[in-house]
């Protein structure tokens, strides 16, 4: 079977949902894994902290650990960076994970939102990338992977919150920038996004969703593992969709990762 054992990866935003999800996924392997988050003390309305998601990812199987950063600052990023690789000897891979959400439209937008949106999305994974590169084109076997979807232009997906549209169209638009530079170099540069509505602690905050129509962050943990254990070299610019992925790998179970398997599936954004 496909394993990341031994791999190091550095996962922002990793201390709960999704990120916490594929750092588990990776530790189960026996890799390293550096939890980049700000959540360095517990938060009542969203339980997890670096120092827990690192505790979980020994306690899988891995090597954990926890590192305080808010990828907005660029001294932060690069200390994240030096910590994993003076820790680990190396990194392998970096998942952009980190995410900032608001689904509001132009008029109910506060700039403060707007520029934290911006900077955390797409300027973030750009940041991350730039200071985690040098290692990865050391790694026999370096992926970057982002959370973001395939880039589209329909206004369906523009006019009701132009702000977090552009956002994390951002994220992959620098996907695909990045990748047309380092694939060619061996650095598989690719995303990652789920075809449902994900159920995550953050979900809960935002009114009107209905969870029982979400799949749980496990598949799309699996597909990050899938998309990871591939050969890098030939694996950029693609903008993967966790089902689809799980697919080209013969999974076939499904209903596994419905929160409830008797209800219809919620379509997650931009698909």
């Amino acid at each position: 079977m496909p394993s990341l054992s031994g791999k190091t990866l550095l996962i922002t935003g990793a201390s709960r949902g999704i990120g916490l999800a594929i750092a588990l996924r990776a530790a189960r392997d026996g890799a390293n894994v550096a939890i980049a988050a700000k959540s360095a003390v517990p938060n009542p309305k969203l339980p997890g902290t670096i120092h827990s998601a690192a505790a979980a990812v020994d306690e899988a199987g891995g090597r954990g650990l926890a590192i305080k950063c808010d990828i907005r600052e660029e001294a932060d990023v690069e200390a994240a960076v030096a910590a994993t690789v003076e820790r680990f000897g190396g990194l392998d891979i970096l998942v952009n994970n980190a995410s900032a959400i608001w689904l509001k439209g132009a008029l109910e937008t506060p700039m403060k939102r707007f520029d934290l949106m911006s900077q955390v999305n797409s300027r973030g994974s750009f940041l991350c990338a730039q200071k985690a590169l040098p290692h990865l084109l050391k790694a026999s076997n370096p992926h970057i992977l982002t959370l973001a979807p395939p880039p589209t232009l329909d206004p369906k997906w523009w006019g009701p919150h132009t702000g977090y549209t552009l956002a994390k169209m951002g994220m992959s638009f620098v996907t695909l920038g990045l990748a047309a530079e380092f694939g060619p170099q061996g650095v598989a540069v690719n995303a990652l996004w789920p075809k449902t509505v994900i159920a995550t602690d953050a979900l809960n905050m935002i009114p009107g969703i209905d969870v029982s129509g979400c799949r749980t962050p496990a598949i799309v943990a699996d597909a990050a593992h899938a998309a990871l254990c591939r050969e890098a070299r030939g694996f950029h610019g693609r903008f993967l969709i966790d089902e689809d992925v799980l697919r080209e790998a013969g999974e076939t179970d499904f209903a596994r990762y419905a929160v409830d398997p008797s209800k219809p599936l919620s379509p997650d954004l931009f698909l």
